[in-house]
């Protein structure tokens, strides 16, 4: 069954991807790990971006395929290749070396328009990685201006080193409605905003709360989103207000972390589409992001993982 694309779709832009691990690839990119979730759940949704002529952008057309997901956003480039990341292991993590000028870098302008104007957007899902180059960001802001400001601009921030730079970030706050970083990301905002230095002592609790109030405040957001990993996430919204999500259920072991703030994302987006109230929503997406981290990768291989978050949900 197909989602209905009509009537209250969330648009998401951004890069699909292969990670090249070194016995396997996986498509991923978080854009389409968020398309890929909403999608699963049957909620309306619209993924514009572009892939190769090519085995990997054959890889992710058969994830279109695969998740039931309308083809309309989903470019083909005939010159660059799709898009791909090299995965290497170490102690502390995975290190993700991105190679430039893929086929993402290239989505095109009238074919994206063409896309969202066929569908009544109730939010927008973007990053930062296909905002790279300036052509892309002048992509995106067309798109978030034809959208109308009916729809909720959600910003995944996503900092890759290499890949943006401040003055990148500082404008796509300023579009943005909602955004959600996690604490390595935050960290990044106070030393640009703040001058918090590697040297300078951590702030306490209530300092790191009024900082990010400030940021709130600074890039006239609706809404920032802190996610703590394993201990939760924390709401701070225009009104002042912060909503400590910290009893989530850890998941009973962990695989990897792969994907986990894509999850979050897509179910605090299906959680607003469907009306839920937002501490419960906070609450299912800590929920669904930490069982994600107890599967390998960004999103199942069996699509009857979602099977009983529905019936939870429903």
């Amino acid at each position: 069954m197909k989602a209905d694309t009509t009537a209250g779709t969330t648009v998401v832009f951004g890069e699909a991807l292969v990670d090249d691990f070194a016995t396997e690839q996986v498509v991923g990119g978080a854009p389409f790990n968020v398309a890929r979730h909403l999608a699963a759940f049957m909620a309306p949704s619209l993924m514009i971006t572009r892939v190769g002529e090519d085995r990997n952008g054959e890889s992710v057309r058969a994830e279109f395929e695969r998740f039931a997901m309308s083809q309309a956003g989903l470019q083909r480039d005939a010159i660059e290749e799709t898009g791909r990341v090299l995965v290497e292991r170490t102690p502390k993590g995975h290190r993700f070396v991105i190679v430039p000028n893929q086929a993402y870098d290239y989505i095109e302008r009238e074919a994206a328009l063409k896309a969202l104007a066929g569908v009544t957007p109730a939010a927008i899902y973007f990053g930062t990685l296909a905002q790279r180059n300036e052509r892309a960001r002048g992509i995106l802001q067309a798109l978030l201006g034809a959208a109308g400001t009916q729809a909720i601009r959600f910003l995944d921030l996503n900092l890759r080193d290499g890949q943006v730079g401040e003055r990148t970030v500082f404008h796509a706050l300023h579009a943005a409605d909602i955004a959600k970083v996690n604490e390595e990301e935050l960290q990044a905002l106070f030393s640009w905003y703040f001058q918090l230095g590697p040297d300078d002592p951590p702030m306490a609790a209530d300092e790191t709360r009024s900082a990010c109030a400030g940021l709130v405040q600074m890039f006239g957001l609706q809404a920032l989103i802190v996610t703590l990993g394993h201990r939760g996430s924390v709401y701070f919204g225009r009104d002042g207000s912060a909503i400590d999500t910290r009893d989530t259920p850890a998941p009973p072991f962990v695989i990897d972390t792969v994907g986990a703030g894509d999850a979050f994302s897509a179910i605090f987006l299906l959680g607003r589409m469907r009306g839920w109230p937002l501490e419960a929503t906070l609450a299912r997406a800590n929920e669904f992001a930490g069982a994600i981290c107890a599967i390998p990768g960004a999103v199942p291989r069996d699509l009857g993982f979602y099977d009983k978050w529905m019936a939870r949900w429903r």
